[in-house]
């Protein structure tokens, strides 16, 4: 009993202690100090970032942050990026199982070309994977130069649209005028092959935005009698606007944003 009673005496004086050593040194007991911010919690910041990009709640936004320089090239080129799309891909490819076609060559799809169907990413890393200004003449040679590599589990999804019977369109802000055939060579020897059409932004469309190109792209479609039943872009105007389709789906891209 009586050495029941000085252990508890002994906790009380303990506790008695620390409070004053806290009040002292200005925190509370059984608190953790703030530590300085470390390479894990600007990774975390970075990451929030993407998350916040990929859900548009981020619109218009113009380069990646500098310190994110090494989230982002280490989400592109480290297999992160990859997995994603062919996670991505997956899910269209569940959804096209499902869709039964008319059969009176109105079935319609539409795909993206930059960064959907073939990547600009070797552009990018040259540009710090978009921590750097856009410049348009330095991507205008990068485009003639027709390098873009296919994106792997996009291309195989052209593959089973065209051979299921949908009627593929590319949709490109690319300037027809200028990109245009540079861009169908590049296409053709990735193996796109079986398209319907490819549309580029032309003449009557310049000034205006990729949400208002696409979209009168689109309903010119609708009004042709073509049926969209999918709608696929890595930047959030492709899939934005009039006569969507029945579905759209998004690429990831942290790189850059089309306004």
């Amino acid at each position: 009993m009586i050495s029941e009673m000085a252990k508890r005496v002994r906790d009380i004086l303990s506790m008695f202690v620390l409070a004053i050593f806290s009040k002292v040194i200005g925190t509370k007991p059984y608190s953790r100090r703030s530590a300085p911010a470390e390479p894990e919690s600007e990774a975390n910041e970075c990451l929030s970032w993407r998350l916040a990009v990929e859900a548009n709640n981020m619109p218009g936004w113009s380069t990646v942050p500098l310190h994110c320089l090494s989230h982002v090239e280490t989400y592109m080129m480290g297999g992160q990026y990859e997995q994603d799309v062919n996670y991505i891909v997956e899910q269209i490819e569940s959804y096209v199982s499902q869709v039964v076609l008319k059969g009176d060559g109105c079935d319609a799809w539409i795909l993206d070309i930059d960064d959907t169907c073939i990547s600009n990413l070797f552009y990018y890393k040259d540009k710090n994977y978009g921590c750097d200004p856009f410049d348009p003449g330095g991507f205008v040679a990068w485009v003639m130069k027709g390098e873009c590599p296919a994106i792997p589990a996009v291309l195989g999804l052209f593959t089973k649209l065209v051979e299921g019977g949908f009627k593929v369109f590319l949709l490109t802000g690319r300037d027809q005028q200028i990109l245009a055939p540079a861009t169908i060579a590049n296409l053709h020897n990735q193996g796109f092959i079986g398209y319907h059409r490819v549309i580029f932004r032309n003449q009557s469309f310049k000034g205006k935005s990729a949400v208002v190109f696409k979209s009168e792209v689109r309903k010119q479609l609708v009004e042709e009698g073509y049926r969209i039943w999918g709608n696929v872009g890595d930047q959030w105007t492709d899939l934005q606007g009039e006569c969507l389709g029945n579905r759209t789906f998004k690429i990831p891209n942290p790189m850059y944003c089309v306004p």
